[in-house]
């Protein structure tokens, strides 16, 4: 076994909190050698409902799980930490513009980015999940000082997951046989799942799939809207399937387990692909052993993929602009 990890999780009584918490102490985010102390971290009217979410996991007797703690205090919460999965955030409400959204849930993610940097261990890993997750991630890692910024990302897997689940079903072949399916961009309706680097059973995409107009249309259209589409089918937002593509990201991002050469992951840009330094953008990531991932900057992008990330790097260049006075 190896030294119990500490994981805070803020949200934890919500829904993508409580789909999250039993996996994360049946070891489903960090291996089932790790032993895990949980935090979970609320707001104050909430810390109720996170202690029956303890009673709950303490009734599972979960054998990785080696502590819990509930608290509506950032600086307790992060105290040591790990890893930080920060799920909670504001939702868009009725009438409400995205910039009314980011402004909004800048407030949450500078505090917490600032509770983080001054409590978590100095080499934590985050991983924002709360929406709009990209620039929530730029706001916490905009106040890292100890903390390694390069170690502040957010989460496009479950992009990456709804892309490759359509291109299964289409192609009547196993979600296991994709690999190398990567979102680009922003957490949005313009993000960009790139299929042309993607294969099935070791063969192109676009030789076992040769419908264009779906591929340009109906899989791309469903990828960019299957939030929405989830929300008005079942009147509330994804939380599952959120939390599942959270454990897959941390996951990968610990032991390096993706399926083919590279995955997706919102990091900080080095400038590949001329997107600009430190915008926070999902990219094709390498991990190279645990907890080091590297973006991939020399895959050929044609004129119809360049098009599609330029789209999505200038909405999410707006939105770190409608932010940055804040930080």
């Amino acid at each position: 076994m190896n030294a119990p990890m500490k994981v805070a999780v803020t949200g934890a009584a919500g829904q993508i909190g409580y789909s999250l918490l039993f996996r994360i102490a049946n070891g489903d985010l960090l291996g089932p050698d790790t032993p895990v102390e949980i935090h979970l971290v609320e707001l104050p009217m909430a810390e109720e409902a996170a202690k029956g979410v303890v009673m709950e996991l303490e009734d599972g007797a979960f054998p990785l799980l080696a502590g819990t703690k509930v608290t509506s205090s950032l600086d307790e919460g992060f105290g040591d930490v790990d890893v930080a999965l920060l799920v909670g955030a504001r939702p868009r409400g009725p009438g409400m513009e995205r910039a009314d959204l980011l402004q909004a849930n800048g407030t949450i993610f500078i505090g917490q980015g600032q509770a983080i940097d001054a409590n978590a261990k100095e080499d934590v890993k985050v991983v924002v999940v709360g929406n709009p997750c990209n620039t929530n991630a730029w706001i916490a890692a905009a106040n890292a000082k100890r903390t390694n910024p390069a170690n502040y990302t957010a989460m496009t897997r479950l992009d990456q997951n709804r892309a490759i689940a359509q291109l299964s079903k289409k192609a009547g072949a196993s979600v296991t046989s994709i690999e190398d399916l990567v979102v680009w961009g922003n957490h949005s309706s313009t993000m960009f799942p790139n299929w042309f680097d993607a294969t099935i059973n070791g063969n192109p995409i676009t030789e076992v799939i040769q419908d264009e107009s779906w591929l340009q249309g109906e899989f791309l259209t469903t990828v960019q809207k299957r939030g929405a589409a989830i929300i008005q089918a079942r009147g509330k937002s994804s939380a599952a399937s959120a939390a599942n593509a959270a454990l897959d990201h941390t996951f990968a991002w610990a032991t390096g387990a993706v399926q083919g050469s590279m995955t997706s992951m919102v990091v900080p840009s080095d400038g590949s692909y001329g997107i600009p330094e430190g915008l926070m953008f999902s990219f094709p990531v390498r991990i190279e052993e645990p907890w080091k991932y590297s973006i991939i900057s020399d895959l050929e992008i044609n004129a119809y993929a360049q098009e599609k990330i330029a789209a999505t790097r200038d909405e999410l260049v707006a939105e770190r602009e409608a932010v940055k006075g804040m930080v």
